[in-house]
């Protein structure tokens, strides 16, 4: 026991993510269908299913650009099915910028980016809400 009888706090045991292949093959397709304007949207888990994300959830008022997708979050009812973002880098990379990091630290737990080329391909990389990369499996 810690001070005044609280239990110290333990660090929070590492979730495994998996998503959908259905839900994947969305996503890189809305990537690709948006280039060279970023991609983005919100993801939802399965209700039985807490750490399978199976869905993509536009938000009214997303802005996308050739540098930047901004979600207008207000906009987003209460739904605690809501885990986290995806959005695309039409550079081809999949890292997060300082800005990608700001979002990722205020709001969900896991987030996509896909990064995709001019000519079409495509590939992803998720990570926590500090920016460390998160193995996601697609299932």
């Amino acid at each position: 026991m810690g001070l005044f009888g609280r239990r110290p706090k333990t660090p929070p045991v590492a979730r495994q993510w998996y998503i959908t292949k259905r839900c994947l093959e969305l996503i890189v397709a809305s990537s690709r269908s948006s280039y060279p304007k970023e991609f983005g949207a919100l993801l939802r888990v399965d209700e039985e299913e807490k750490s399978t994300i199976t869905e993509v959830v536009l938000l009214p008022g997303t802005i996308s650009g050739n540098s930047h997708a901004i979600f207008k979050l207000y906009m987003l009812p209460i739904d605690y099915s809501v885990v986290g973002t995806v959005h695309s880098h039409p550079s081809s990379i999949a890292r997060p910028s300082e800005a990608d990091l700001d979002l990722f630290g205020h709001f969900g737990r896991v987030h996509l980016i896909v990064g995709v080329s001019a000519m079409g391909q495509a590939s992803w990389r998720a990570y926590d809400h500090e920016g460390r990369v998160l193995d996601v499996r697609v299932k």
